[in-house]
């Protein structure tokens, strides 16, 4: 076969697996062959569509079947696959469309209005509409069923592209991570081997799909093993435990608002988890009573360490290890290497902070169209500077200790101050701002904007949050403002974050 990346990969489990339940969304089902059947059609679509190798097709929407389909479709044909996190604002959808070249957009109908507004000015030739329940009638479930159901082998390397996610930037402009076919591949077998997914899995997914995490670490391995996937579309406590007994759900992943929300709920004692094998944390360390309600119930939890570039997995804390290596974020997946290093790219010895280096067959090469980003994110051209700054004890297990880039992370999801920031600045008032993040106890982190107005003007909490609705997803708009006269800096004027902190975080 020509095809090498993960396009042919149901295709390839249709014959080993054909009558096995693949996934499950809303009162929807599929085997493996039936997915494979899809799929197929699919990329006819494309191919009718002249979209070929190398060219882009986006999706807007939560997870449901028809993201996978399109997913492996593009891969089937060589083109990239470009998931848009549902909770941009239209303007950052368009920039997305039209940095990445997008030419067509499949989206979800409820997200069939912000997708239009995003389509301005964009190079995207046709948008098709998916019914949000999984095989209602649309305009998605019409094309495909008119198509032919032909499988066609393109040759696909596995260092061709095969994903574009797009990851704020420091600078305020979303980077294009470029995951290749290999990325992919390479990162699916590091969860296989060191999270022991098998063909009898079957994992919940209620974290988003169109971020790394749910897609490298939960959506991907299952289905090249064999497993089974369940899609829900958002969080809701009940539905989840609902599901976990229904379908003997083993492997669930979320933040520790998840985890929390569900050990809380009424439904959580009466509940059969006896299915569960493997809780996977991320995001921020899991609170002790969260830990010890789990923990009441034979449960414990894995963790680990990653970023979009590295697809994402890097590091894993299984749960035997939680205990003894409390805060750790574990060792380095099997086929991934770290390194901890000086200002200079110098080793360091055990247990001294330096920055964080990552390399590995599952790291990505390059950001989309960014040669200067792509230049300046490695070190002796195989090892990715993450930004972080952590140390490694005697045995090799990683410690997070600070963040070069001022990341927030609010329940899962990630905020780069720069971006906030420079929308904040569009207010006529303001004179300068940082965006930090505070602690929340439901969703670990949220942005506060410290703020420095022109003289004789006001601005409060209110009329901020109301300026930002729109311009930029609702998460990363700050919850609270403070009003200073003037920020710490550095010699050379910058902000200084650390001390912005700890006096208004």
């Amino acid at each position: 076969m020509l095809n090498k990346g993960i396009g042919d990969w149901v295709y390839r489990r249709r014959i080993k697996s054909a009558e096995h339940c693949a996934v499950i969304h809303s009162s929807a089902s599929l085997t493996y062959a039936q997915l494979a059947e899809r799929i197929d059609r699919l990329a006819n679509v494309l191919r009718e569509k002249k979209i070929g190798k190398g060219q882009r097709v986006a999706f807007l929407g939560a997870n449901h079947i028809a993201f996978l389909e399109t997913l492996f479709a593009c891969g089937q044909v060589g083109a990239i696959f470009v998931p848009l996190n549902i909770r941009l604002a239209p303007q950052e959808l368009n920039f997305a469309l039209v940095d990445s070249g997008t030419e067509l957009l499949i989206a979800v109908e409820d997200l069939e209005k912000p997708a239009r507004m995003a389509l301005q000015e964009s190079p995207v030739r046709e948008l098709l509409v998916v019914a949000s329940l999984s095989g209602a009638d649309s305009s998605y479930e019409r094309t495909l069923s008119a198509a032919s159901a032909e499988h066609c082998d393109e040759a696909v390397e596995m260092d061709d592209p095969a994903i574009i996610l797009y990851t704020s930037g420091t600078t305020g402009k979303p980077k294009g991570a470029v995951l290749t076919h290999g990325n992919m591949t390479w990162n699916s077998y590091n969860v296989i081997v060191d999270y022991d997914i098998t063909g009898k899995s079957v994992g919940l997914m209620i974290s988003p799909l169109f971020h790394a995490s749910a897609l490298g670490m939960g959506a991907l391995p299952m289905l090249l093993k064999g497993g089974t996937l369940i899609l829900q579309e958002k969080f809701e406590p009940s539905a989840v435990l609902r599901a976990v007994e229904e379908y003997g759900v083993t492997s669930l992943s979320g933040v520790p608002t998840t985890f929390q929300l569900l050990s809380e709920h009424e439904l959580w004692e009466g509940t059969d988890l006896s299915s569960l094998q493997m809780l996977t944390c991320g995001g921020s360390a899991v609170p002790s009573r969260v830990l010890e309600a789990y923990e009441a119930r034979g449960l414990g939890f894995s963790g680990g360490y990653g970023m979009t570039e590295t697809a994402p997995g890097a590091t894993v804390l299984l749960a035997d290890q939680s205990r003894e290596k409390m805060g750790s974020a574990g060792l380095p997946h099997f086929f991934t290497d770290i390194r901890i290093v000086d200002e200079r790219g110098a080793d360091l010895p055990v247990g001294s902070v330096g920055e964080i280096l990552i390399s590995g067959p599952n790291v990505i090469k390059e950001y989309w169209h960014r040669p200067e980003a792509t230049a300046s994110s490695y070190f002796d051209e195989i090892w990715l500077r993450s930004g972080d700054m952590g140390f490694v004890d005697e045995q090799g297990f990683l410690f997070i200790s600070d963040r070069l880039k001022d990341m927030i992370i609010s329940g899962g999801e990630n905020i780069y101050p720069a971006e906030v920031e420079q929308k904040i600045m569009e207010l006529p008032n303001v004179d300068s701002v940082a965006v930090i993040g505070i602690p929340d106890e439901k969703w670990g982190e949220v942005p506060r904007a410290v703020v420095i107005l022109k003289e004789g003007t006001t601005l409060s909490a209110e009329q901020l949050m109301e300026f930002l609705d729109g311009k930029i997803a609702r998460y990363k708009i700050p919850r609270s403002l403070v009003l200073v006269d003037e920020f710490p800096r550095t010699a050379s004027g910058k902000i200084r974050k650390p001390d912005l902190r700890k006096q208004y975080g």
